[in-house]
């Protein structure tokens, strides 16, 4: 009987560990990157010819770029980051680029190592990262060996190109309209901070922002998070939440939309209407936001615009520019009716 050789094929981490370096360094071999020494290079060589190493693009990635640009997403549900991805591609594809998709692992730093290293493991000539929650240390140390832009944190690096929406503008416009329409008990629901201490993070400004503006209109004793997800489960949890506080909140401003519509299945669950008995507004304007059966109130960041910008400052980047671009998008309010003035039966409870 013949056996046959299923031997676990030679991955870009095994070299790394062969030859006692880290991944970008063998990646930076590989590329024929600028920087690498050439004892480096020797060493790396050594390790690829001793273990077999022969990684599909290896040829193509020695003579340049791979006309690949890797893309780290939290999770692939929020409809908002379609709208990103699609300004994306529609700004790469006439380079003649294709963008490599990986889930990064949501609130979990170490998963959004591993998913990073993965993309470096296939040679993406640049990575679009959104909203990541690892330490800037992380993200500059990637930026150091490949090319990085990152949409969603309101960092400040050197080494990497940042695309941002105004969170503070954002939640300002949602709140004022909420207080503007009469509401006084806002309620808000809030990503939970697994890692802390990260004020850079988009969910922590806009709940920031949202207990300052409740405060500065005399109404911090009103002020009721919920601290859970951006996701429907998150939404649809924090609402119910919220709902069994004496008196109830007759608005509700979730910092995503994909929140937001969890929220919106836990009022008609609790047998309330929207906006009869409770407000509730979002935040990205994804485009289901706008379904006449859905109607909801939320802020428009113009998810294609960043995309297409992140895209854009990618292209400079690869293409040999060192210098750090800060892009901001100036958010506007989309009022629909899923909010509305508060009925006098409200105000009094």
């Amino acid at each position: 009987m013949v056996t046959r050789d299923r031997r676990r094929r030679v991955t870009i981490t095994d070299v790394a560990e062969h030859a006692q370096v880290s991944t970008t360094a063998v990646s930076k071999v590989l590329r024929n990157a600028y920087g690498v020494s050439e004892a480096m290079r020797l060493k790396v060589q050594a390790a690829i010819d001793e273990l077999g190493y022969r990684p599909h693009n290896a040829a193509r990635a020695m003579r340049g770029r791979t006309f690949t640009i890797g893309v780290l997403l939290p999770h692939i549900r929020n409809p908002f980051f379609a709208d990103i991805l699609d300004g994306l591609t529609d700004e790469i594809s006439a380079s003649g680029y294709q963008a490599i998709m990986v889930q990064s692992g949501g609130n979990d730093p170490a998963a959004e190592r591993r998913a990073s290293d993965a993309l470096v493991d296939r040679q993406v000539d640049g990575v679009l990262w959104v909203a990541p929650v690892c330490p800037r240390g992380q993200l500059e140390k990637l930026a150091k060996d490949i090319p990085l832009v990152v949409l969603g944190r309101h960092d400040r690096s050197a080494l990497y190109d940042c695309v941002l929406d105004d969170d503070e503008v954002g939640a300002e416009l949602v709140v004022e309209h909420l207080i503007a329409l009469g509401h006084r008990r806002i309620a808000h629901i809030t990503q939970k901070d697994t890692v802390g201490g990260r004020t850079a993070l988009l969910h922590t400004i806009r709940a920031a922002t949202y207990e300052r503006m409740m405060t500065e209109h005399g109404l911090a004793d009103h002020i009721a998070i919920a601290a859970t997800s951006y996701t429907e489960e998150g939404g649809y949890d924090g609402a119910r939440e919220l709902l069994v506080r004496d008196p109830r909140p007759t608005a509700i401003f979730a910092g995503a939309d994909q929140a937001a519509f969890g929220a919106l299945a836990a009022v008609h669950e609790a047998g309330l209407s929207v906006p009869g008995d409770i407000s509730v507004a979002g935040y990205d304007n994804a485009r289901l936001t706008g379904l006449a059966h859905v109607a909801l109130t939320s802020v428009d960041q113009d998810g294609a615009i960043m995309g297409q910008t992140a895209g854009r400052l990618l292209l400079e980047r690869i293409a040999g520019r060192t210098a750090a671009v800060r892009f901001s998008v100036t958010p506007t309010l989309v009022a629909r009716r899923s909010t509305a003035s508060p009925g006098p039966s409200l105000l009094g409870e």
